[in-house]
């Protein structure tokens, strides 16, 4: 039996309730809804904030099915249902890294799912395109190589890479924590979705998009370059880039000050 869709994503609202804007913030891979901890509750005195779980977290591992979560689709379709539970009209979304892209596909499921996107560190395709002289940072050899590793060593594959998606190397509990994140998913879930999220091409979703995007875009991001940011700024119907001064992968823990007002700026 399929369990209603709250409980299924492990949603948690907060902030000044139904009547206010709702912003709903999704997380990324290997991640929780506990990554945005530091973010949130910044915007709590003005939207009704919804934060949830992708299915295949330690949360709701049990509802995970891996036909349905074999694309993207399968992680948009649950955002939809949950805008609908919920009666969200007019949602902010905020989605980090991956999740970024499922709400964009969210998006061209449902047009005008959304009155806003903020796009944190987000990429729609991260192997580079040598015909069309896209540049996503990883070769077709990096990818299979990274998810041939997570295959073969997951907790080694998260003790390696947490520091290189979260930079920073002189403040390290901030690797411990993803790494830790990364340990605590599910073996066969994190192979899958890595795949899912490392050879997915959405270049083609972007145009569905009219609702105002704001791309945050981190300096020194091995995951999503800054040629990443200035395609999503190209290709997006309505875009607005900033480029953060933060490093890395996760701004949103490295520097949510710098994302907190980035994101009170683009709303405004």
């Amino acid at each position: 039996m399929v369990r209603p869709v709250d409980r299924r994503l492990n949603v948690h609202r907060t902030g000044v309730g139904p009547g206010a804007v709702p912003m709903i913030f999704s997380h990324g891979f290997g991640c929780d809804q506990n990554m945005w901890r530091l973010v949130a509750p910044a915007f709590e005195m003005t939207h009704d904030v919804v934060l949830y779980d992708h299915v295949g977290t330690s949360s709701n591992v049990s509802d995970y099915d891996p036909v349905k979560y074999s694309s993207l689709r399968g992680y948009a379709e649950d955002l939809v249902e949950l805008v609908d539970h919920l009666a969200l009209r007019g949602a902010v979304f905020v989605g980090h890294s991956v999740a970024a892209m499922i709400g964009v596909v969210a998006e061209q499921l449902r047009p005008g799912l959304f009155s806003r996107l903020v796009l944190v560190a987000p990429s729609p395709r991260y192997i580079d395109d040598p015909d069309t002289g896209y540049v996503g940072g990883f070769s077709q050899t990096d990818v299979e190589e990274l998810l041939v590793a997570l295959a073969d060593n997951h907790l080694g594959w998260s003790a390696q890479m947490a520091g290189v998606i979260m930079g920073n190397p002189d403040r390290p509990e901030l690797a411990a924590e993803l790494e830790n994140s990364f340990c605590r998913t599910d073996p066969s879930v994190a192979e899958q979705f890595a795949r899912v999220t490392f050879t997915g091409d959405n270049r083609e979703d972007l145009q569905a998009v009219l609702a105002p995007c704001l791309v945050l875009q981190c300096s020194a991001d091995i995951v999503a370059p800054e040629s990443v940011g200035r395609y999503l700024r190209g290709h997006l119907p309505v875009a607005e880039l900033v480029q953060l001064a933060a490093t890395g992968h996760c701004p949103h823990l490295s520097s949510p000050d710098e994302v907190i007002a980035a994101m009170r700026s683009f709303l405004a």
